[in-house]
């Protein structure tokens, strides 16, 4: 009698035949321009390429992937890192080129491709591109698979408007120290700017919509795929603030996807807004 199929790997199997999909699909979606709305490039120097060790954290645990049990049934050697973690790593170059304006007004298109493994030793190299600056990162295991790439301009624009579609319940929290500065650091992001100027991380951004995704979209097992962030403004560590999401649109690609308008608001301004884009079911859920 053959041995049963465990379920994480055929959860696993489907997750990552739908990231091949993902990445094939280029950065075009139906009524979203490929230059990703008004964001626009400016002259910037271009960042240095920076390693890191990749951590897989402990609050990711309640997905079993992020676990060494987990990704080991996967037939992986280790835990999977998440990939607001990979995004932390991603954005270090930039902010350590380009420091607080781009903080306060810059932007980007970060797109997970493959997997980074729990101690994956990473290369951040960043490279001159058609919207500014692309940053793609491969581990040492498999130097030439792409694992993520973050494509950041330095000015992201003025904040658009929430389109029209299925307005979610807001969220209101404190940005303390479980997705900002604190993160990071746990991450072997070391960058002190943070510190030095009191405000959070860039990591929190995508972190929040992923939790608004998660209470209010995904149905079991889910695939953040890709988010488009835009910073209108610094936030201090330990800030309120508010974040107001839309589904803009719900479409069946590799399972049902949807994709969200997330604006978040601190002290009667917009801080930050994103699109952002998950496979909510997987293929068969």
């Amino acid at each position: 009698m053959s041995k049963p199929v465990s379920p994480v790997v055929v959860c696993t199997s489907l997750m990552l035949a739908a990231l091949r999909c993902a990445s094939a699909a280029g950065f075009r979606l139906a009524g979203r321009p490929a230059n990703r709305g008004s964001m626009r490039a400016v002259t910037l120097s271009i960042p240095e390429p920076w390693s890191v060790t990749a951590q897989n954290l402990p609050e990711h645990a309640d997905n079993p992937i992020h676990t060494d049990p987990g990704g080991q049934a996967a037939g992986f050697p280790h835990a999977l890192v998440a990939g607001v973690t990979t995004y932390a790593y991603l954005t270090h170059p930039i902010v350590a080129a380009w420091g607080a304006d781009w903080l306060a007004r810059g932007g980007g298109e970060v797109r997970f491709r493959s997997p980074v493994l729990d101690q994956d030793r990473l290369r951040l190299q960043p490279e001159r591109d058609a919207d500014g600056v692309r940053v793609d990162v491969t581990a040492e295991r498999e130097p030439g698979l792409l694992l993520a790439s973050f494509r950041a301009v330095g000015a992201a624009g003025p904040p658009p408007d929430l389109r029209p579609g299925e307005r979610l319940p807001p969220l209101e929290t404190r940005i303390g120290e479980e997705f900002g500065l604190g993160y990071a650091r746990r991450a072997g992001d070391d960058a002190t700017i943070y510190a030095r100027l009191g405000v959070v991380h860039p990591v929190v951004w995508p972190s929040l919509a992923n939790r608004v995704t998660h209470r209010h979209v995904a149905r079991g097992a889910w695939i953040h795929v890709r988010s488009i962030v835009r910073h209108h403004a610094m936030v201090p560590i330990g800030a309120e603030v508010t974040v107001r999401s839309v589904v803009v649109r719900r479409f069946e690609r590799s399972g049902e996807r949807a994709v969200l308008d997330v604006r978040v608001e601190h002290a009667g301004t917009v801080a930050v807004t994103l699109e952002h884009e998950a496979i909510v079911a997987l293929p068969g859920a």
